[in-house]
């Protein structure tokens, strides 16, 4: 009996001894050797904005361009989006993409802001990139969750939404605080931005031409109406000097993608993202395509110079009737037949001294912000006597960068005898004799075609003026009216019940067709 009893007493010795050496070194041995357990600014900078920029482009694709009659689907199933209908699935993609990245963009504030690792820069460009962000999701929704959104890791695991009001308000204080932070100059890692390139200079730049676009957007709005104009003016004219604005097209703010394979961290989202024959399965809209070959635009004109052996610069071959397109929002059953269409990057297209038979494969399609779309701006902000200058002088030049941008070789010098020749066979010449809403018409017109490919602003700008004015299929849904806005995702209303009705009981019905704060009169 007591040699049994000794036994066990060993044994269980032994257990506690085996069992206390097994926690020496535990935390050592169980650390991960490969992935990082902190970080720095630099290195979470870049991931977001090709997250960010990614999420952006796709949905570009199959809501904004089929909303906007740059694209229409051959199909007459359900949620067709050029139909003015969509399921409400639609909606999880944008909210919940975009806010995991406003983490990113948070941290990167964070951090930067750290003893050791103080950055004015990188917390400028946060501030920056958080109001670019901010302002999709919120002009996408409405009303959304703001100063108490991404705060999980403090316990408010269901923030409450915020007027779009207070959010516009705040993403100015943002925005003022990254011009003052970005003046100091501070060096940053070159190679941790893939925009600019390290250029803080040009981030300063980005920061305060992004303000002018969100002050346009609010312009409308009496209860800030008066101070969103004033602070035009005080950027462009009376303070210009503390105020710094793209000033041509190599300062626009893109992300060039460098390769086409998964290897490469900055691959075109179109290539990984969008099967090839998904890509060039919608056919392009006839508002879209028959603009461009009716005023024999450089950026489908396959003989412009720098042309690309044969095929032009957006990419768009030519369908059994040339450059035609599909009416938006046609009928059910009405039997339409693909014209015009987006090449992909599979089709055998020969040679390319460009590098790019595809938007597939360009580098020109990650467009945070564009150089024409500030002329456009300033041309609207011009027309309406907010600021100096001339709005034709606004409008031409903005005509001019928008093809230079995707035709290197075109001019941007808008007194010279090819520009002129352009704007005057195409018909686009500024019409002073119209009315101001003539003179919207103009302009918007052509900064349609500037945000090409830029994430949801065709559709915003829209929204916003009316302009440009599309033509109505008798397909359409939603009365025929324009969607103004997506519903929330399915999932809030569970996840977060309580602020989900207080949003709704504030804003409108959840539905699509529920006017944003600022759309509203």
């Amino acid at each position: 009996m007591k040699k049994n009893l000794y036994k066990i007493i060993a044994v269980l010795l032994v257990s506690v001894t085996t069992l206390s050496s097994c926690d020496k070194n535990f935390q050592e041995v169980n650390t991960d050797p490969i992935n990082i357990l902190s970080t720095t600014p630099d290195k979470l900078l870049a991931p977001a904005l090709v997250n960010t920029l990614t999420y952006g482009m796709i949905r570009n694709r199959n809501f904004n361009n089929e909303l906007m009659q740059v694209t229409v689907s051959i199909s007459d199933g359900d949620g067709t989006v050029f139909r003015y209908e969509y399921r409400s699935t639609f909606s999880d993609y944008l909210w919940n993409a975009w806010y995991v990245q406003l983490t990113n963009f948070k941290d990167i504030y964070k951090l930067a802001g750290k003893p050791g690792m103080e950055n004015k820069s990188y917390q400028g460009i946060s501030l920056i990139c958080q109001s670019w962000v901010y302002s999709m999701l919120s002009d996408t929704y409405g009303d959304i969750p703001y100063f108490q959104s991404n705060q999980g890791n403090t316990g408010v695991l269901e923030p409450k939404f915020d007027k779009q009001k207070d959010i516009y308000l705040d993403m100015f204080k943002k925005l003022e605080e990254a011009n003052t932070l970005l003046s100091a100059g501070t060096a940053i890692t070159p190679s941790s931005d893939p925009v600019f390139k390290g250029d803080v200079a040009k981030w300063r730049k980005f920061c305060n031409s992004l303000y002018l676009r969100l002050l346009l957007r609010v312009s409308g709005k009496s209860e800030v109406s008066a101070q969103a104009i004033a602070k035009i003016k005080e950027i462009i004219d009376t303070n210009p000097g503390n105020y710094p604005v793209m000033a041509n097209n190599s300062e626009s703010a893109t992300l060039p993608w460098t390769g086409l394979t998964g290897t490469d961290p900055f691959v075109n989202p179109y290539v990984n993202g969008v099967r090839v024959q998904d890509f060039r399965s919608p056919a392009i809209g006839s508002f879209f395509i028959e603009h461009l070959r009716d005023w024999a635009d450089p950026r489908i004109d396959a003989n412009a110079p720098n042309g690309d052996g044969g095929v032009n610069r957006l990419g768009i071959a030519q369908g059994p009737q040339g450059y035609s397109g599909v009416p938006s929002g046609y009928a059910v059953g009405a039997g339409v037949v693909k014209q015009a269409y987006f090449y992909s990057y599979d089709q055998a297209l020969g040679s390319s001294t460009y590098g790019a038979k595809s938007l597939q494969q360009s580098a020109k399609t990650g467009i945070l912000m564009n150089y024409a779309e500030l002329q456009f701006i300033l041309a609207e902000a011009a027309l309406k006597g907010w600021i100096n200058g001339s709005a034709v002088n606004y409008y031409n030049a903005g005509i001019a960068n928008a093809i230079n941008y995707w035709v290197p070789a075109f001019t941007t010098s808008t007194t010279s005898a090819a520009f002129t020749k352009y704007v005057t066979d195409a018909d686009i010449d500024w019409d002073n004799t119209q009315s101001m809403d003539g003179k919207m018409e103009q302009i918007h017109l052509q900064k349609y075609f500037a945000l090409f490919l830029v994430d949801m602003q065709q559709w915003f700008e829209y929204r916003r003026t009316g302009h440009p004015i599309l033509p109505k299929g008798t397909g359409l849904r939603n009365g025929g009216v324009m969607p103004a806005r997506m519903t929330y995702p399915v999932y809030v209303q569970s996840a977060n019940p309580t602020n989900y009705q207080l949003a709704v009981a504030e804003q409108g019905p959840d539905a699509i067709n529920t006017n944003v704060w600022w759309q509203k009169p």
